[in-house]
């Protein structure tokens, strides 16, 4: 079938198979290979995405449902390693990723977060993150990312892409 998406922002027409996932879309269709398919299953979080403004696991998402929709996936944070999103820069900063898998995923979350929420406490990060597995870190240093994202945030950078 034929759908109509915006995805970063580009309105996009794009033929799909009806049992496609958005995440097989995004990766395979688009090239937008930054939302990584991990678990397959929804329980993970590396396949996080934004669907009209609301995080979701875009392997449980089936590509024609999201027609007529808004998809922001990490690409949208930033164009390169010299322009990155506050939120990135504050991951790198505290060391809030290592193999950096889980990474795409927990910034669009953390997106969300602090759009809704610009001083979260570390509870409130550790719920917001919740749905989205690390194998590396044991958490604690992508709290303080976000902690300090919220900062960042609070002080005048932007929120979202």
């Amino acid at each position: 079938m034929t759908i109509e998406v915006t995805v970063n922002g580009s309105p996009e027409r794009l033929e799909v198979d009806t049992r496609q996932n958005l995440v097989g879309l995004l990766r395979e269709q688009l090239g937008l290979t930054g939302t990584h398919v991990g678990c397959s299953t929804g329980n993970c979080g590396a396949c996080t995405v934004v669907l009209d403004g609301v995080t979701v696991k875009s392997c449980s998402v089936l590509a024609a449902d999201v027609d007529g929709r808004r998809v922001t996936t990490i690409e949208a944070m930033s164009s390169g390693a010299d322009d990155l999103h506050p939120i990135q820069q504050a991951f790198v900063a505290n060391q809030g990723l290592q193999c950096g898998f889980c990474t795409p995923g927990m910034v669009l979350s953390v997106s969300s977060l602090l759009e809704e929420n610009s001083d979260p406490s570390a509870d409130e990060v550790r719920h917001a993150i919740a749905g989205n597995l690390c194998r590396c870190t044991g958490y604690q240093l992508i709290v303080k990312s976000v902690l300090e994202a919220a900062k960042l945030v609070r002080e005048g950078a932007p929120a979202t892409a």
